[in-house]
Protein backbone atom coordinates (compact mmCIF):
# COMPACT_ATOMS: atom_id res chain seq x y z
CA UNK A 1 0.00 0.00 0.00
CA UNK A 2 1.23 3.47 -0.91
CA UNK A 3 0.67 6.33 1.54
CA UNK A 4 0.03 9.94 0.53
CA UNK A 5 1.63 13.08 1.95
CA UNK A 6 0.79 16.77 1.78
CA UNK A 7 2.67 19.89 2.83
CA UNK A 8 1.10 23.10 4.10
CA UNK A 9 3.23 26.26 4.24
CA UNK A 10 1.73 29.13 6.20
CA UNK A 11 2.54 32.85 6.18
CA UNK A 12 1.95 35.95 4.07
CA UNK A 13 5.69 36.16 3.43
CA UNK A 14 5.60 32.75 1.75
CA UNK A 15 2.41 33.40 -0.19
CA UNK A 16 3.63 36.74 -1.56
CA UNK A 17 7.11 35.51 -2.47
CA UNK A 18 8.99 37.58 0.10
CA UNK A 19 10.33 34.30 1.50
CA UNK A 20 11.23 31.38 -0.76
CA UNK A 21 9.56 28.23 0.54
CA UNK A 22 12.58 25.95 0.80
CA UNK A 23 10.85 23.94 3.53
CA UNK A 24 8.36 22.38 1.12
CA UNK A 25 11.04 21.20 -1.29
CA UNK A 26 13.21 19.86 1.52
CA UNK A 27 10.35 17.96 3.15
CA UNK A 28 9.02 16.62 -0.14
CA UNK A 29 12.36 15.07 -1.00
CA UNK A 30 12.58 13.31 2.35
CA UNK A 31 8.99 12.13 2.38
CA UNK A 32 9.45 10.70 -1.11
CA UNK A 33 12.64 8.96 -0.02
CA UNK A 34 10.68 7.35 2.83
CA UNK A 35 8.18 5.93 0.36
CA UNK A 36 5.31 8.44 0.46
CA UNK A 37 3.53 9.70 -2.65
CA UNK A 38 3.46 13.49 -2.61
CA UNK A 39 -0.05 14.62 -3.59
CA UNK A 40 -0.32 18.25 -2.51
CA UNK A 41 1.59 21.43 -1.72
CA UNK A 42 -0.44 24.29 -0.26
CA UNK A 43 0.65 27.82 0.60
CA UNK A 44 -1.68 30.01 2.61
CA UNK A 45 -1.49 33.48 4.10
CA UNK A 46 -2.30 34.82 7.56
CA UNK A 47 -6.11 34.78 7.42
CA UNK A 48 -7.56 32.25 9.86
CA UNK A 49 -10.42 31.19 7.59
CA UNK A 50 -7.94 30.41 4.81
CA UNK A 51 -5.68 28.45 7.15
CA UNK A 52 -8.64 26.41 8.42
CA UNK A 53 -9.69 25.61 4.84
CA UNK A 54 -6.14 24.62 3.91
CA UNK A 55 -5.84 22.29 6.93
CA UNK A 56 -9.12 20.58 5.99
CA UNK A 57 -8.08 20.25 2.34
CA UNK A 58 -4.66 18.83 3.17
CA UNK A 59 -6.02 16.29 5.67
CA UNK A 60 -8.71 15.12 3.24
CA UNK A 61 -6.15 14.65 0.46
CA UNK A 62 -3.41 12.77 2.32
CA UNK A 63 -2.53 10.28 5.02
CA UNK A 64 0.18 12.57 6.45
CA UNK A 65 0.27 16.35 6.55
CA UNK A 66 3.26 18.45 7.57
CA UNK A 67 2.52 22.11 8.20
CA UNK A 68 5.21 24.75 8.72
CA UNK A 69 4.92 28.28 10.05
CA UNK A 70 2.39 30.36 11.94
CA UNK A 71 3.41 29.27 15.45
CA UNK A 72 5.10 32.46 16.62
CA UNK A 73 4.05 34.95 19.31
CA UNK A 74 2.47 37.64 17.10
CA UNK A 75 -1.16 38.26 16.19
CA UNK A 76 -0.72 36.92 12.65
CA UNK A 77 0.53 33.52 13.89
CA UNK A 78 -2.72 31.60 13.65
CA UNK A 79 -1.91 27.96 12.91
CA UNK A 80 -2.69 26.65 16.40
CA UNK A 81 -5.99 28.54 16.61
CA UNK A 82 -6.96 27.37 13.13
CA UNK A 83 -6.20 23.73 13.94
CA UNK A 84 -8.20 24.04 17.15
CA UNK A 85 -11.19 25.27 15.20
CA UNK A 86 -10.88 22.46 12.64
CA UNK A 87 -10.86 19.94 15.49
CA UNK A 88 -13.87 21.67 17.06
CA UNK A 89 -12.03 21.84 20.38
CA UNK A 90 -10.46 25.28 20.61
CA UNK A 91 -7.17 25.83 22.44
CA UNK A 92 -5.77 24.60 25.75
CA UNK A 93 -2.93 26.12 27.74
CA UNK A 94 0.19 23.94 28.05
CA UNK A 95 2.16 24.76 31.21
CA UNK A 96 5.16 22.67 30.13
CA UNK A 97 5.43 24.59 26.88
CA UNK A 98 5.37 27.88 28.79
CA UNK A 99 8.04 26.67 31.19
CA UNK A 100 10.25 25.68 28.27
CA UNK A 101 9.92 29.12 26.68
CA UNK A 102 10.68 30.84 30.00
CA UNK A 103 13.74 28.66 30.46
CA UNK A 104 15.09 29.69 27.06
CA UNK A 105 14.80 33.38 27.90
CA UNK A 106 16.33 32.79 31.33
CA UNK A 107 19.29 31.08 29.66
CA UNK A 108 19.68 34.15 27.44
CA UNK A 109 19.67 36.35 30.53
CA UNK A 110 16.46 38.19 29.73
CA UNK A 111 12.81 38.15 30.75
CA UNK A 112 10.29 36.45 28.49
CA UNK A 113 7.99 38.96 26.73
CA UNK A 114 4.37 38.52 27.70
CA UNK A 115 3.48 37.95 24.03
CA UNK A 116 5.33 34.62 24.09
CA UNK A 117 2.65 33.15 26.35
CA UNK A 118 0.57 32.86 23.18
CA UNK A 119 2.87 30.06 21.96
CA UNK A 120 1.83 27.86 24.88
CA UNK A 121 -1.80 27.76 23.69
CA UNK A 122 -2.13 24.57 21.62
CA UNK A 123 -5.13 22.83 20.04
CA UNK A 124 -7.08 20.96 22.70
CA UNK A 125 -6.63 17.25 22.07
CA UNK A 126 -3.39 17.66 20.15
CA UNK A 127 -0.07 16.10 21.19
CA UNK A 128 2.58 18.73 21.93
CA UNK A 129 5.95 18.58 20.18
CA UNK A 130 8.28 20.49 22.46
CA UNK A 131 10.89 22.59 20.70
CA UNK A 132 14.46 21.93 21.82
CA UNK A 133 15.82 24.23 19.10
CA UNK A 134 13.73 27.39 19.56
CA UNK A 135 10.76 28.79 21.47
CA UNK A 136 7.68 27.78 19.48
CA UNK A 137 6.30 24.30 20.30
CA UNK A 138 4.76 22.24 17.55
CA UNK A 139 1.90 19.74 17.79
CA UNK A 140 0.30 16.77 16.08
CA UNK A 141 -3.37 16.30 15.35
CA UNK A 142 -5.59 13.58 13.88
CA UNK A 143 -8.26 14.77 11.46
CA UNK A 144 -10.08 13.11 8.54
CA UNK A 145 -8.05 9.91 9.06
CA UNK A 146 -4.82 11.84 8.47
CA UNK A 147 -1.95 12.51 10.87
CA UNK A 148 -0.81 16.12 10.92
CA UNK A 149 2.48 17.52 12.19
CA UNK A 150 2.60 21.29 12.67
CA UNK A 151 6.02 22.76 13.37
CA UNK A 152 7.83 26.12 13.19
CA UNK A 153 8.76 27.48 9.78
CA UNK A 154 12.34 28.42 10.69
CA UNK A 155 14.29 25.96 8.49
CA UNK A 156 16.83 25.06 11.16
CA UNK A 157 14.09 24.24 13.65
CA UNK A 158 11.89 22.48 11.08
CA UNK A 159 14.74 20.18 10.06
CA UNK A 160 15.45 19.30 13.68
CA UNK A 161 11.76 18.47 14.24
CA UNK A 162 11.90 16.23 11.16
CA UNK A 163 15.03 14.39 12.25
CA UNK A 164 14.17 13.84 15.90
CA UNK A 165 10.36 13.73 16.01
CA UNK A 166 8.55 13.51 12.68
CA UNK A 167 10.60 10.93 10.78
CA UNK A 168 10.78 8.44 13.68
CA UNK A 169 7.01 8.71 14.16
CA UNK A 170 6.33 8.07 10.47
CA UNK A 171 8.64 5.05 10.34
CA UNK A 172 6.95 3.60 13.42
CA UNK A 173 3.38 4.20 12.27
CA UNK A 174 3.42 3.41 8.55
CA UNK A 175 4.48 0.22 6.78
CA UNK A 176 6.65 2.09 4.31
CA UNK A 177 8.47 0.60 1.34
CA UNK A 178 11.03 3.22 0.37
CA UNK A 179 12.26 3.26 -3.18
CA UNK A 180 15.65 4.55 -4.15
CA UNK A 181 16.89 7.69 -5.85
CA UNK A 182 20.02 7.38 -7.98
CA UNK A 183 21.67 10.62 -9.12
CA UNK A 184 24.21 10.92 -11.92
CA UNK A 185 26.16 14.19 -11.61
CA UNK A 186 27.38 15.58 -14.92
CA UNK A 187 29.40 18.57 -16.14
CA UNK A 188 30.07 19.83 -19.64
CA UNK A 189 26.93 18.46 -21.28
CA UNK A 190 23.56 20.05 -22.04
CA UNK A 191 20.31 18.65 -20.66
CA UNK A 192 18.94 18.18 -24.19
CA UNK A 193 21.96 16.08 -25.14
CA UNK A 194 21.51 13.95 -22.03
CA UNK A 195 17.89 13.36 -23.00
CA UNK A 196 18.97 12.21 -26.45
CA UNK A 197 21.61 9.83 -25.10
CA UNK A 198 19.25 8.31 -22.55
CA UNK A 199 16.14 7.93 -24.72
CA UNK A 200 16.54 4.11 -24.71
CA UNK A 201 16.13 4.13 -20.92
CA UNK A 202 12.79 5.99 -20.78
CA UNK A 203 10.49 2.96 -20.51
CA UNK A 204 12.21 0.75 -17.94
CA UNK A 205 9.90 -1.19 -15.61
CA UNK A 206 9.98 0.26 -12.11
CA UNK A 207 12.49 3.00 -12.99
CA UNK A 208 11.48 6.58 -13.77
CA UNK A 209 14.08 8.71 -15.57
CA UNK A 210 14.28 12.45 -14.84
CA UNK A 211 16.56 15.43 -15.42
CA UNK A 212 17.52 18.38 -13.26
CA UNK A 213 19.72 21.40 -13.89
CA UNK A 214 21.55 22.68 -10.84
CA UNK A 215 24.24 25.02 -12.08
CA UNK A 216 26.91 24.22 -12.97
CA UNK A 217 25.71 20.63 -13.15
CA UNK A 218 23.14 18.74 -15.14
CA UNK A 219 21.86 15.76 -13.22
CA UNK A 220 20.14 12.56 -14.28
CA UNK A 221 17.87 11.05 -11.64
CA UNK A 222 16.45 7.55 -11.44
CA UNK A 223 13.44 7.04 -9.17
CA UNK A 224 13.58 3.31 -8.51
CA UNK A 225 10.72 1.13 -7.24
CA UNK A 226 11.53 -1.13 -4.28
CA UNK A 227 10.49 -4.06 -6.50
CA UNK A 228 13.45 -3.59 -8.87
CA UNK A 229 16.14 -6.25 -8.18
CA UNK A 230 19.48 -4.82 -7.07
CA UNK A 231 21.42 -6.72 -9.73
CA UNK A 232 19.22 -5.29 -12.48
CA UNK A 233 19.52 -1.78 -11.05
CA UNK A 234 23.32 -1.97 -10.97
CA UNK A 235 23.36 -3.02 -14.63
CA UNK A 236 21.11 -0.08 -15.55
CA UNK A 237 23.40 2.30 -13.65
CA UNK A 238 26.44 0.94 -15.49
CA UNK A 239 24.68 1.17 -18.86
CA UNK A 240 23.58 4.77 -18.26
CA UNK A 241 27.06 5.76 -17.11
CA UNK A 242 28.52 4.26 -20.29
CA UNK A 243 25.91 6.05 -22.43
CA UNK A 244 26.74 9.47 -20.94
CA UNK A 245 30.49 8.92 -20.92
CA UNK A 246 33.07 11.50 -19.85
CA UNK A 247 30.65 14.13 -18.46
CA UNK A 248 29.68 11.87 -15.51
CA UNK A 249 31.88 12.68 -12.54
CA UNK A 250 29.93 10.76 -9.94
CA UNK A 251 26.90 8.65 -9.06
CA UNK A 252 25.29 9.46 -5.71
CA UNK A 253 28.33 11.56 -4.79
CA UNK A 254 28.85 15.09 -3.57
CA UNK A 255 29.53 18.08 -5.86
CA UNK A 256 32.59 18.34 -8.10
CA UNK A 257 34.63 20.26 -5.52
CA UNK A 258 34.13 17.47 -2.99
CA UNK A 259 35.20 14.88 -5.56
CA UNK A 260 38.36 16.89 -6.29
CA UNK A 261 39.32 17.37 -2.65
CA UNK A 262 38.87 13.67 -1.93
CA UNK A 263 40.82 12.60 -5.02
CA UNK A 264 43.68 15.05 -4.49
CA UNK A 265 43.88 13.98 -0.85
CA UNK A 266 44.10 10.35 -1.91
CA UNK A 267 46.91 11.23 -4.33
CA UNK A 268 48.75 13.50 -1.92
CA UNK A 269 48.62 16.37 -4.45
CA UNK A 270 47.87 20.07 -4.08
CA UNK A 271 46.09 22.89 -5.86
CA UNK A 272 46.18 26.69 -6.19
CA UNK A 273 43.91 29.08 -8.12
CA UNK A 274 44.21 32.40 -9.95
CA UNK A 275 40.86 33.96 -10.83
CA UNK A 276 39.80 36.99 -12.77
CA UNK A 277 36.21 36.79 -14.03
CA UNK A 278 35.07 34.34 -11.31
CA UNK A 279 36.23 36.64 -8.50
CA UNK A 280 37.29 33.96 -6.03
CA UNK A 281 34.36 31.58 -6.56
CA UNK A 282 36.61 28.68 -7.55
CA UNK A 283 38.56 28.88 -4.29
CA UNK A 284 35.30 29.45 -2.39
CA UNK A 285 33.86 26.24 -3.82
CA UNK A 286 36.94 24.24 -2.85
CA UNK A 287 37.17 25.68 0.65
CA UNK A 288 33.52 24.77 1.38
CA UNK A 289 34.69 21.16 1.52
CA UNK A 290 35.83 19.83 4.88
CA UNK A 291 39.44 18.70 4.71
CA UNK A 292 40.37 21.04 1.87
CA UNK A 293 43.36 22.37 3.81
CA UNK A 294 45.19 19.15 2.96
CA UNK A 295 45.14 20.02 -0.75
CA UNK A 296 44.34 23.71 -1.27
CA UNK A 297 47.36 25.97 -0.83
CA UNK A 298 46.41 29.38 -2.17
CA UNK A 299 43.82 31.36 -4.08
CA UNK A 300 44.35 34.75 -5.73
CA UNK A 301 41.72 37.07 -7.19
CA UNK A 302 43.71 38.86 -9.90
CA UNK A 303 41.17 41.18 -11.47
CA UNK A 304 43.42 43.94 -12.73
CA UNK A 305 46.28 43.54 -15.17
CA UNK A 306 48.60 44.87 -12.48
CA UNK A 307 47.53 42.09 -10.14
CA UNK A 308 48.03 39.50 -12.86
CA UNK A 309 51.59 40.73 -13.43
CA UNK A 310 52.46 41.13 -9.75
CA UNK A 311 50.92 37.91 -8.43
CA UNK A 312 51.25 35.43 -11.27
CA UNK A 313 54.13 36.89 -13.31
CA UNK A 314 51.95 37.31 -16.38
CA UNK A 315 54.13 39.14 -18.91
CA UNK A 316 53.08 42.66 -19.82
CA UNK A 317 53.90 41.86 -23.43
CA UNK A 318 51.37 38.99 -23.33
CA UNK A 319 48.66 41.30 -22.03
CA UNK A 320 49.42 43.92 -24.67
CA UNK A 321 49.52 41.43 -27.52
CA UNK A 322 46.51 39.30 -26.63
CA UNK A 323 44.51 41.11 -23.95
CA UNK A 324 43.56 39.87 -20.50
CA UNK A 325 40.82 37.61 -21.89
CA UNK A 326 42.91 35.23 -23.95
CA UNK A 327 44.36 31.74 -24.15
CA UNK A 328 47.84 33.07 -23.52
CA UNK A 329 46.95 34.95 -20.34
CA UNK A 330 44.93 32.04 -18.94
CA UNK A 331 47.93 29.74 -19.43
CA UNK A 332 50.35 32.17 -17.80
CA UNK A 333 47.97 32.66 -14.88
CA UNK A 334 47.72 28.91 -14.28
CA UNK A 335 51.46 28.41 -14.56
CA UNK A 336 52.22 31.48 -12.47
CA UNK A 337 49.98 30.56 -9.54
CA UNK A 338 51.33 27.00 -9.60
CA UNK A 339 54.88 28.32 -9.41
CA UNK A 340 54.02 30.87 -6.73
CA UNK A 341 52.23 28.35 -4.47
CA UNK A 342 54.51 25.41 -5.17
CA UNK A 343 51.39 23.30 -5.83
CA UNK A 344 50.93 20.26 -8.03
CA UNK A 345 48.26 22.04 -10.07
CA UNK A 346 47.26 25.59 -10.90
CA UNK A 347 43.78 26.56 -12.11
CA UNK A 348 42.98 29.86 -13.82
CA UNK A 349 39.96 31.74 -15.16
CA UNK A 350 39.83 34.94 -17.20
CA UNK A 351 36.85 36.20 -19.14
CA UNK A 352 33.96 38.61 -19.62
CA UNK A 353 31.08 37.84 -17.26
CA UNK A 354 29.02 40.86 -18.35
CA UNK A 355 26.69 42.48 -18.70
CA UNK A 356 29.16 45.06 -20.04
CA UNK A 357 32.70 44.77 -21.32
CA UNK A 358 32.11 42.65 -24.40
CA UNK A 359 33.13 43.36 -27.98
CA UNK A 360 32.61 41.86 -31.42
CA UNK A 361 35.76 39.76 -31.08
CA UNK A 362 35.23 38.91 -27.42
CA UNK A 363 31.52 39.03 -26.58
CA UNK A 364 30.10 38.66 -23.08
CA UNK A 365 30.45 35.02 -22.08
CA UNK A 366 33.92 34.58 -23.55
CA UNK A 367 35.95 32.80 -20.89
CA UNK A 368 39.35 31.12 -20.99
CA UNK A 369 40.21 28.47 -18.42
CA UNK A 370 43.49 26.64 -17.84
CA UNK A 371 44.94 23.87 -15.70
CA UNK A 372 48.72 23.80 -15.21
CA UNK A 373 50.15 20.43 -14.23
CA UNK A 374 53.64 18.88 -13.90
CA UNK A 375 53.77 17.93 -17.59
CA UNK A 376 52.28 21.05 -19.16
CA UNK A 377 49.00 22.94 -19.30
CA UNK A 378 45.45 22.38 -20.55
CA UNK A 379 43.42 25.25 -21.99
CA UNK A 380 39.84 25.66 -23.11
CA UNK A 381 37.86 28.57 -24.49
CA UNK A 382 34.24 28.81 -23.34
CA UNK A 383 31.46 30.68 -25.12
CA UNK A 384 28.74 31.00 -22.49
CA UNK A 385 25.30 32.57 -22.48
CA UNK A 386 23.26 34.11 -19.68
CA UNK A 387 23.59 36.72 -17.00
CA UNK A 388 26.69 37.42 -14.93
CA UNK A 389 25.83 34.91 -12.22
CA UNK A 390 25.22 32.09 -14.70
CA UNK A 391 28.42 32.77 -16.63
CA UNK A 392 30.47 32.80 -13.44
CA UNK A 393 28.94 29.60 -12.09
CA UNK A 394 29.44 27.75 -15.37
CA UNK A 395 33.03 28.99 -15.51
CA UNK A 396 33.68 27.64 -12.01
CA UNK A 397 32.19 24.28 -12.90
CA UNK A 398 34.14 24.10 -16.15
CA UNK A 399 37.57 24.75 -14.63
CA UNK A 400 36.95 22.30 -11.78
CA UNK A 401 35.79 19.75 -14.33
CA UNK A 402 38.95 20.34 -16.36
CA UNK A 403 40.96 19.44 -13.27
CA UNK A 404 38.79 16.34 -12.76
CA UNK A 405 39.24 15.18 -16.35
CA UNK A 406 43.00 15.61 -16.09
CA UNK A 407 43.09 13.46 -12.97
CA UNK A 408 41.04 10.77 -14.73
CA UNK A 409 43.20 10.87 -17.86
CA UNK A 410 40.34 12.12 -20.03
CA UNK A 411 42.11 15.14 -21.59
Amino acid sequence: MRFRAAILSQGDEVLTGQTVDTNAAWLSERLTDLGFDMVLHLSVGDRQADIEAAIRQAHEAADVVIGTGGLGPTQDDLTAASAGTVLGAGLAFDEQALQHIQNIYAFLGTEMPESNRKQAWLPDGSRPLYNLWGTAPGFTIEHADALGFYVPGVPREMRAFWKHLIRPSLVERFALRPGRLVTFRCLGIHESRLAELLAPFEDLDGIVLGFRTKLPENQVKLRVSPDVPEEHLQQVIADIRDAIGKPVFGVDTGPIEQWLVEELTRRGETLATAESCTGGQVSAAITRVSGCSAVFLEGSCVYSNTAKIRTCKVRESTLQAHGAVSREVAIELAQGIRDRAGSTYGLATTGIAGPGGGSADKPVGTVHIACAHPDGVHHRKLSLRGDRDRIQRLSVGSVLDMQRRHLQGLL
